[in-house]
């Protein structure tokens, strides 16, 4: 694999953490790009070692580029069960979207891109542990959070 370096020093992080949870969320997001137009994202996350994002679904089309650390995603497919996959530095993969999964940085933490394409401005959902949908994610949100950086 070929080696690279991107600096995050620059980012406009927006960090999230969380109590009531049975699991360690610690996660930041800086948004690098959002155009409501073409329902483009791009957007870094940066998980603390072994710590969560909130458990949610991708509705937009999201390829993904691990750029530090490893990326830990638990997939739950529709009977429940759970699919664990590690991805590390350097590592792609491209998503359709409607996927319920938690993820999370790896011993060493993990630093992500994500470029989502949101045909209806839906990027993703939170989500409870029954699946509900606690919140919704809108590349309009995300032009808001890039103008207030």
């Amino acid at each position: 694999m070929p080696d690279f370096n991107f600096d995050t020093s620059h980012a406009d992080w927006v960090h999230f953490d969380g109590e009531g949870f049975d699991y360690p969320i610690d996660y930041s997001i800086a948004v690098l790009r959002a155009d409501a137009a073409s329902g483009a994202v791009d957007l870094i996350v940066k998980w603390a070692p072994n710590s969560y994002c909130h458990y949610h679904r991708h509705v937009a089309d999201t390829t993904i580029l691990v750029l530090e650390g490893e990326q830990h995603v638990i997939e739950t497919n529709d009977d429940g069960e759970e699919i664990h996959k590690v991805r590390k530095a350097g590592e792609y993969a491209h998503n359709p979207g409607g996927d319920v999964h938690m993820e999370r940085g790896g011993p060493e933490g993990a630093v992500v891109f994500f470029g989502m394409q949101a045909s209806d401005g839906r990027v993703f959902e939170l989500l409870d542990k029954d699946h509900n949908v606690l919140a919704t994610s809108t590349v309009e949100e995300m032009m808001a959070e890039l103008a207030a950086g």
